[in-house]
């Protein structure tokens, strides 16, 4: 989006009802400076994209602790558009999410698009606005990027590749590797919403109750967290791809314990658990994209929990297991009938391109 200044020429203004993308607007010509203009800047325009340079240039932000945090992602998901969401809104979400997710204040973000040939301008603006409503909401702009066409045929509409900075408040430390015997498991809500909202527009499915996607940028949750005991937070993590089964093993590996989890206390809607038993579907396997899972210090799991339940977006949070000694770091769940089971990684590609 940087690769050019915003256009000044005098020409005829895009067809944004009927046009679509053509190869020239790759080419770095006129029609690309028109194509990132009319619809980037105007989505986008905050004062760092207005310098029209192929950097953004910003003062760094003030910071106790000297310490930056830097993530990125890509996006490929499919439907473009679904019930509570697209990947217009749902890139900036994940990338604020995964900045936020290790206790960082988001502060930018850059986005980078490839265009398949013949994408209606249409839709792309419908995206690109997306994208700018839901960076302004979450007040952290997108301050860079890059546009490239590819030829028709070598992509799938539009793929975005986003990245994220923040920064990290002196004292705090969290990580994957940091969990400990009798520290508590909190999920902030209900899981599985996300991959069955994809699911269910993907396969034309639908139910008595709408499922919505639960896209949301979460560092406001993040922060009321930190604010009510910061050092009890041994880590953040937002369980997407693989579900809450792949986060809660990926933190069993990495702080090489294990940990056990209550069927019953697992917060999942009941229309979401119906879809997952039509479609066949396990909802810890199941896609999120505006949940987290916390590990904390027993003796603050109660205060942290609190304060996530005075958030919007952390209602229904609920303390969901705990983590125990266990050489082979196993995750284990008590099931609602007093049983038990191993709760191990997704085998496969249950959803693919759910995000």
């Amino acid at each position: 989006m940087n690769d050019v200044e915003k256009p000044r020429l005098r020409h005829r203004k895009m067809d944004l009802k009927t046009g679509r993308v053509d190869l020239s607007h790759g080419s770095g010509g006129r029609a690309m400076a028109q194509l990132i203009g009319e619809i980037f800047h105007e989505a986008f325009a905050n004062e760092y994209l207005a310098q029209g340079n192929d950097q953004a240039t910003f003062a760094a932000p003030a910071t106790t602790g000297g310490r930056m945090v830097m993530t990125t992602d890509g996006y490929v998901v499919s439907p473009l558009f679904f019930p509570g969401g697209d990947i217009g809104s749902l890139s900036v979400h994940g990338t604020v999410n995964d900045v936020a997710m290790g206790g960082a204040r988001p502060v930018a973000l850059s986005a980078s698009f490839i265009i398949e040939e013949g994408f209606p301008l249409a839709d792309l603006k419908r995206i690109a606005d997306s994208m700018g409503r839901a960076a302004r909401e979450a007040g952290v702009p997108i301050v860079t990027g890059d546009t490239k066409v590819v030829e028709r045929g070598k992509a799938d509409g539009v793929f975005i590749s986003t990245a994220g900075i923040g920064v990290m408040a002196e004292g705090l430390e969290l990580g994957g590797h940091l969990a400990r015997p009798g520290d508590k498991v909190i999920v902030s809500g209900s899981i599985g919403d996300h991959g069955v909202a994809i699911m269910s527009s993907r396969e034309n499915l639908t139910f008595d109750t709408a499922i919505l996607s639960d896209s949301a940028a979460l560092h406001g949750l993040t922060a009321a967290m930190i604010a009510a005991n910061g050092p009890a937070l041994r880590l953040m993590r937002d369980p997407t791809r693989g579900g809450l089964a792949a986060t809660l093993n990926e933190v069993a590996n990495q702080s090489k314990v294990g940990i056990r989890i209550e069927e019953d206390r697992l917060p999942i809607k009941a229309e979401v658990a119906a879809a997952c038993e039509f479609l066949g579907l396990d909802p810890l396997n199941v896609a999120n994209e505006g949940k987290l899972i916390a590990v904390v210090a027993a003796e603050a799991a109660e205060t942290i929990l609190a304060a996530m339940r005075a958030h919007p977006l952390g209602r229904d949070a609920a303390i969901i297991g705990e983590v125990i000694e266990d050489d082979q770091f196993f995750v284990q769940m008590t099931t609602a009938f007093g049983g038990g089971r191993i709760v191990d990684w997704l085998s496969g590609e249950q959803l693919p391109r759910i995000c």
